[in-house]
């Protein structure tokens, strides 16, 4: 019964979120992160790699710089030489961070600091001058000399605290410490005239890494990346403007062209062997969430050079915080939005209220005037579901008096579904009528809400929950349907990303080669 009972706390806790989706599933979550778009994270990701021969490694991607036109130059989408961007893993349930992989991102102009420059004037050299050029490269950009902003970043593992922990430099395989990320994909023309060579260009900047205190190298990835979250964003945005038949699925699950198809991301992927990050063999299952820190001080600079814009100092201060898809943007009330962006998991309970209390229920009621909301109060349901995870499927075990918290767990213990198998539903099809039925067709239970991978179809899942997929006492007519119903009318499968790491897909370009 408990274990009924938190299923069905899933389901109609993270179905109900459909409806205010943000921009993918994580894009403008609060209002200050709006005006610091390069530190707001947009997707976070964690799952068993499914790469062919990467058994017994866990891949963790996050997302930054939201819906990034291919276009969008002269300056392209650097990431934030003045934030510092996190991933933090809790291997012991107490929602504190055990193990922290700090990024910190330099930018080097090209000439060796200078900018490339070009002599202008008459060929005598008579009035010549040497200026500097306001281009992002001046040439094919897999040669470095034509390239005018050049992005260097290091990496740091801290064990412990992540701010008075022990730390130490990941470095590449020949000891080096400074990693270098890909140029943006600002054009085919910029990379040789071939669309197939950045591709190529990008993959040279996977880098395999010595990890401390580990005796396996695990694999990393900075870039940008093509933005694949499918969303029918525009209805949901609207009330929910979209024909009946859009919704129930009767005209299939994929009806509607991804709108923000050809939009662009930077990820920070990582790929570690699960043995130096888990807990034990006999306590498999991970919490993890990514965060983005400013300094608590900014003094701008009246004078403002390209490495002096301003001055900043002070603590650490964090304003960005992701991992469950969805929590901020639909759970959180707009008044404590950026407060939650600041908090830790461990100290979730000051957000308990909108959890036992959701007011989105009520706000789909206002919308279509039915009785969606579940007279259930406080729900305690939904505590179990979004901040301790599910019993036997990823909650940390008993034993070790886990934190309720909000963050995204995965069981490293259940192996991977090759991507040709993996079912868009997630784990939805393991449960019938809210009981765990592992041999349910489609059951595929490597995926969400057990970790996330990009194929997981979160919208659907979620709005198939919300109408009752896995709650007899809401929907007794809907259990145990196959294949689910409910869809936003734009799929999520594993097909539309790589099979390898990062599993991302190459950037759409600012320009095709052929004028367009």
């Amino acid at each position: 019964m408990k274990m009924r009972r938190v299923i069905t706390a899933v389901s109609v806790g993270a179905a109900m979120m459909l409806p205010l989706m943000a921009q993918a599933s994580s894009h403008k979550e609060a209002p200050f992160v709006t005006k610091n778009p390069k530190i707001d994270g947009t997707d976070f990701y964690l799952f068993n790699s499914y790469e062919p021969g990467r058994a017994g490694f866990v891949t963790i991607v996050a997302n930054y710089v939201p819906l990034q036109d291919p276009n969008g130059g002269p300056n392209f989408f650097q990431l934030d030489p003045d934030a510092l961007y996190e991933i933090m893993i809790d291997n012991t349930g107490d929602a504190k961070e055990d193990l922290t992989f700090q990024f910190q991102f330099q930018q080097t102009l090209g000439n060796g600091g200078k900018g490339i420059s070009l002599d202008i004037g008459y060929p005598d050299g008579g009035q010549k001058q040497t200026v500097a050029v306001p281009f992002y490269n001046v040439g094919d950009i897999r040669t470095q000399a034509n390239l005018n902003v050049i992005e260097t970043y290091t990496v740091n593992m801290v064990t412990g605290d992540r701010r008075t922990g022990t730390a130490a430099a990941i470095k590449d395989g020949s000891g080096g410490t400074t990693f270098t990320k890909p140029a943006d994909n600002v054009g085919v023309k910029s990379f040789g005239g071939d669309a197939g060579n950045y591709a190529d260009y990008a993959n040279q900047h996977i880098y395999n890494i010595a990890i401390p205190n580990c005796a396996t190298p695990g694999r990393m990835f900075v870039g940008q990346r093509a933005e694949r979250f499918a969303v029918n964003i525009g209805p949901i945005f609207d009330l929910i403007d979209a024909p009946a038949a859009v919704v129930t699925g009767a005209n299939g699950p994929n009806v509607v062209p991804n709108p923000i198809n050809g939009k662009n991301v930077t990820t920070i992927a990582l790929e570690l062997p699960t043995t130096c990050i888990t807990q034990s063999a006999s306590q498999p299952v991970l919490g993890a969430w990514t965060t983005a820190s400013m300094r608590q001080a900014r003094v701008l600079n009246p004078g403002a050079t390209y490495t002096v814009p301003s001055k900043e100092g002070g603590a650490w201060t964090q304003v960005s915080r992701l991992s469950t898809p969805l929590a901020n943007e639909v759970i959180i009330g707009l008044p404590d939005k950026d407060h939650f962006n600041a908090s830790y998991p461990k100290d979730d309970a000051q957000f308990a209220t909108y959890v036992t209390n959701p007011t989105l229920a009520k706000v789909i009621d206002l919308i279509f005037g039915v009785g969606f909301e579940p007279q259930l109060f406080p729900r305690a349901d939904l505590v179990e579901a979004f901040l301790t995870g599910v019993p036997m499927v990823n909650a940390f075990p008993a034993s070790s008096k886990p934190a309720a918290a909000e963050m995204l767990r995965l069981n490293t213990a259940l192996p991977a579904t090759p991507a040709a198998m993996q079912s868009y539903l997630g784990a939805a099809l393991c449960f019938v009528g809210g009981t765990l039925t592992l041999s349910n067709p489609g059951c595929d239970p490597a995926g969400f809400p057990n970790g996330r991978r990009p194929g997981d179809d979160t919208v659907d899942i979620e709005l198939d929950v919300m109408e009752g997929y896995l709650i007899p006492s809401v929907s007794p007519a809907y259990q145990g349907a196959s294949p689910i119903l409910f869809t936003d009318g734009v799929q999520q499968l594993a097909s539309q990303f790589d099979t390898t790491f990062p599993y991302l897909v190459t950037p759409a370009p600012g320009a095709h080669g052929d004028g367009t």
